[in-house]
């Protein structure tokens, strides 16, 4: 691989579509390496685009707008880091020669949960949930029936877990609907509406195509969720060593599937020795912000020399890590924050603040992460730590 000089005539470019606190610490791992970053986001000011040699802000979800800054740039790899983006206008680019990490196929069926769904369960033949879909609010009822409860529903495109609940009675059944509704991505209304799987817990694990060394996994991340929305997670997670076999099978089988290279956030259900195939983001994954203190690289520097071509070396630095998040109270521009030093006098902790411009209640605006000889010693530092942090407005 050949790096160019920032800046110049060979300048090795990356397009980064999507500039939030992921898209930052991405973006900040490619300025360590000599390559030129465009940070395009839907307002200005985003995490990336404060570290990036150049930003944009335009409709992430208006094709032709991402075509003109595409064909003004002309960049090496046109890098997604979020979901609402015009993923047709991704397919039409690859096909003109550009290159989509990790591909513009990942992209498009991971950001529409019909063709994530119906590719991991009926063509790559993984063990799902059971499901259906539904474009109106009869034949909703009509799959909510059909599923039993309790259930959950999901829009079919959405982000973080946006619209996401769980119907565990009849009275439940329409507000789900309308919250799907109202939290959609773009226009349209389906939902998906799942089996309920009582499952032990929920892990990400990272899984990372390369050109030269195969598909690479780091240790399973376990996590929680609040409202569908990351909170906190922990590496590893502990799991059988039969469980940990199936999950990399799954994981590889459905990455292969979507092609390219660069890591990928698999979400799976763990319940015993069984595991259920969820979801699958094609970028570096929210709960596996705890890599950048658990593992001797990030993911996001796993990601960027899995694009380059480069050689990964994958290894976990403490017995434990975790990461915990802090969050706004309420609307609000230019907040501050208070608390870091006693965040920070926590042995084995640091504190990333992600600097987004502005507030909305439960937004969230920083991470704590810190290690420990235990998974429960590095949560409880984390945690501890996140608390400390106060975001004001």
């Amino acid at each position: 691989m050949v790096i160019g000089t920032p800046l110049s005539h060979n300048a090795t470019k990356i397009l980064l579509l999507g500039s939030g606190e992921l898209g930052k610490e991405f973006a900040i791992e490619a300025l360590r390496l000599g390559v030129e970053v465009i940070a395009v986001d839907s307002y200005e000011f985003a995490p990336a685009q404060q570290v990036a040699q150049r930003s944009y802000v335009i409709d992430m979800k208006n094709g032709q707008q991402i075509k003109n800054i595409v064909y003004r740039e002309k960049p090496d790899f046109i890098v997604p880091e979020i979901e609402a983006i015009d993923t047709l206008m991704l397919l039409e680019l690859e096909k003109e020669g550009f290159t989509v990490i990790p591909s513009a196929k990942a992209t498009n069926y991971t950001m529409n949960r019909i063709g994530i769904r119906r590719l991991a369960a009926e063509e790559v033949g993984l063990k799902t949930s059971s499901y259906r879909f539904a474009s109106d609010i009869d034949t909703y009822k009509k799959a909510i029936k059909e599923i039993g409860l309790p259930a959950v529903v999901k829009p079919v495109m959405s982000s973080s877990g946006k619209g996401q609940s769980i119907v565990r009675s009849e009275e439940q059944i329409e507000k789900a609907w309308y919250y799907a509704q109202e939290n959609a991505r773009g226009k349209g209304g389906e939902v998906i509406i799942e089996e309920f799987i009582d499952f032990d817990f929920e892990i990400t694990l990272l899984t990372v195509r390369t050109q030269n060394q195969g598909t690479l996994f780091c240790e399973p991340i376990g996590h929680i969720q609040v409202e569908g929305d990351y909170w906190e997670s922990w590496q590893p997670q502990p799991m059988s060593p039969v469980a940990l076999e199936k999950a990399k099978d799954i994981a590889k089988k459905i990455t292969d599937a979507l092609g390219g290279y660069g890591i990928f956030g698999c979400e799976l259900f763990v319940k015993g020795d069984d595991v259920y195939f969820n979801e699958i983001s094609p970028r570096p994954h929210d709960t596996g912000m705890v890599t950048m203190i658990s593992q001797n690289m990030s993911e996001f520097e796993i990601h960027l020399r899995a694009i380059l071509g480069l050689p990964i070396d994958i290894k976990m630095v403490a017995p434990a890590g975790a990461s915990y998040c802090f969050h706004a109270p309420d609307w609000g521009v230019a907040p501050y924050y208070e608390g870091l030093e006693k965040a920070l006098s926590i042995p084995d902790t640091k504190v990333r603040i992600f600097g987004k411009p502005t507030t909305r209640p439960k937004r969230r605006m920083g991470v704590a992460l810190a290690t420990g000889d235990t998974v429960e010693e590095a949560r409880e530092r984390a945690k501890t730590a996140a608390q400390h942090m106060k975001v004001v407005i």
